[in-house]
């Protein structure tokens, strides 16, 4: 899926809805293989918790499951961009102006030095679908703009 073809509002989820009985690993693990590029995901397990990583176009993207119960947590995220820069308060303003019109569920943060495009939500009620969008639209959004970022703040 590229940038130019990508619309949330008319996202046709890579999973289909009616796929309840799948866990969650499994829907993941779906949308990864339609995703990566090159053979690059990876996988880690410990306990209750994965931790994937793959390529899409020139970003890194995580996905984290901490367990399959209602209080467990689906974070996706992926670095754009790594602090520390000179012009701090302009990319501020940019990223909180990208978080209003541009970034759908997911948003722009710092984690660990690194800005980051992430989205994160507890395993309760959620869909398929919604793990589809969840790491389409982190996925996407990354790969929109961690090299005019890089450009223009880097």
């Amino acid at each position: 899926m590229t940038p130019s073809n990508f619309n949330p509002a008319s996202d046709q989820a890579l999973v289909s809805e009616t796929e309840v009985s799948a866990t969650h690993v499994e829907v993941i693990e779906t949308v990864i293989s339609s995703l990566q590029e090159n053979g690059s995901a990876m996988v880690s397990k410990t306990d209750d918790r994965y931790l994937w990583k793959f390529n899409y176009g020139s970003v890194e993207v995580f996905v984290q499951l901490t367990g399959e119960t209602d209080e467990d947590e689906l974070t996706v995220w992926s670095p754009v961009l790594k602090l520390p820069i000179s012009k701090e308060a302009e990319l501020t303003k940019r990223l909180l102006e990208l978080n209003w019109t541009s970034t759908f569920e997911s948003r722009f943060a710092i984690v660990d030095g690194q800005v980051v495009v992430a989205s994160s939500r507890t395993v309760a009620e959620l869909s398929p679908g919604e793990v589809s969008r969840n790491i389409t639209v982190v996925a996407t959004i990354a790969d929109d703009y961690d090299e005019a970022l890089q450009a223009e703040f880097g």
